[in-house]
């Protein structure tokens, strides 16, 4: 069910990306225009890939309709197949991102989705589909969850569960993104939605990243207060610079 009002009125918190988890969702590729021979090879490594979670974790994976049959044949039995529409397979940035309170209860978040960048540079049209895709998972888990009036990707944003998000300005200031708010206001947003009390502004992200420098590319939290950060000793390279910049900030 959707909610109104916001999750941190609400006791909502965004948990560390380390945290426990108890089930992990893969959406099914299958764009000719993203992926090669008609996106089969790729289906065979995002089965390799659940397979080798399942043995671990619970796994659901979306599927559109024009694949389910494919993906059924395809993926072993213990593997959950949810049909639904979607524009392309990635999960982390159009699924639901999950808030809990001190009583371990969950809620979802339905962020804007725009293929990073919308009609200034977003990577496909439409994307109608895949900015759905959350809320579908949340009325399939049961979960109540809230819609955000804020264009956000998963991997735009790490946390430690403590308060403290890391991002990029080149990511979240994007023009294609929320360009009607000041970097206050997104910071705002941010702490409404996730509970955040600090926001850790990195310039860029992995150099040449179409998703307009993702921190999930650059950047991992592994604990609080401790993270790992992708590096470069190659001063010709231009990710030598990019990275030295983000350990000045850190």
């Amino acid at each position: 069910m959707e909610r109104q009002g916001t999750p941190s009125e609400h006791g909502y918190y965004f948990p560390a990306e380390f945290a426990p988890q108890e089930q992990v969702w893969l959406a099914w590729p299958e764009r000719p225009d993203n992926w090669r021979d008609n996106a089969k090879p790729a289906q065979h490594a995002f089965t390799q890939v659940a397979t080798a979670i399942s043995q671990h974790t619970r796994v659901c994976v979306a599927v559109s309709p024009s694949q389910y049959l494919t993906a059924t044949l395809m993926l072993p039995e213990t593997i959950d197949v949810v049909e639904m529409p979607l524009n392309d397979a990635w999960m982390r940035d159009i699924g639901p991102t999950v808030v809990v309170n001190d009583k371990g209860e969950r809620r979802g978040i339905s962020w804007q989705f725009n293929a990073w960048g919308g009609e200034v540079d977003g990577l496909y049209a439409p994307w109608n589909d895949d900015d759905q895709v959350a809320a579908t998972i949340c009325e399939h888990l049961g979960l109540d969850y809230y819609r955000a009036p804020f264009v956000l990707e998963g991997g735009a944003i790490h946390t430690d569960g403590e308060g403290t998000l890391y991002t990029t300005e080149e990511c979240l200031l994007s023009a294609g993104r929320n360009p009607h708010l000041s970097k206050t206001e997104i910071e705002a947003c941010l702490a409404d939605y996730l509970s955040i009390s600090k926001v850790i502004w990195l310039p860029d992200g992995l150099f040449n990243d179409e998703t307009n420098g993702h921190v999930d590319n650059l950047l991992h939290v592994i604990a609080p207060g401790e993270v790992v950060l992708s590096w470069c000793d190659d001063p010709e390279d231009p990710q030598y610079a990019i990275s030295r910049r983000a350990l000045d900030v850190l």
